[in-house]
């Protein structure tokens, strides 16, 4: 603690700083994305049905402008998976896939629904068990 002054306020005593970093406006961000479908088993996805899908929402939600978001699929694990847009462009990416009502192929409805979205890829790892806690 710092020594009492006359006055009786605390003397500021020197701080050192060990540590800079300044985090600024990510250039990207990213969204888990889980295909969900009528049919009893879930499907596994591949790189095209995830980008046509995506596809197909932005094009129905912005038209042309969705059209040509940019979009990266980085992972695929059955039938989750994760994309990368640029950083202005998540929400209109997420709210296209909110409101898609999705593909029916094979006599089977199939959409695509957000899980996840973050500047950060790294809050993203390890939340696969939050949706089990609040839904049991």
């Amino acid at each position: 603690m710092s020594p009492r002054l006359s006055s009786g306020r605390f003397s500021s005593s020197p701080s050192y700083e060990l540590l800079t970093c300044i985090i600024k406006k990510p250039l990207f961000s990213y969204a888990h994305l889980e295909l969900l479908s009528k049919s009893g088993a879930p499907q596994p996805l591949d790189n095209l049905q995830v980008k046509a899908y995506c596809s197909a929402a932005l094009r129905q939600f912005l038209g042309l402008t969705g059209a040509a978001m940019s979009m990266d699929i980085l992972a695929i694990h059955g039938a989750d998976c994760w994309v990368r847009v640029p950083h202005d462009c998540l929400a209109s990416f997420s709210a296209a896939l909110t409101a898609w009502r999705g593909s029916r192929e094979n006599g089977s409805h199939c959409l695509l629904r957000v899980k996840h979205c973050s500047d950060w890829l790294g809050t993203m790892v390890g939340a696969e068990g939050q949706e089990r806690l609040w839904n049991s």
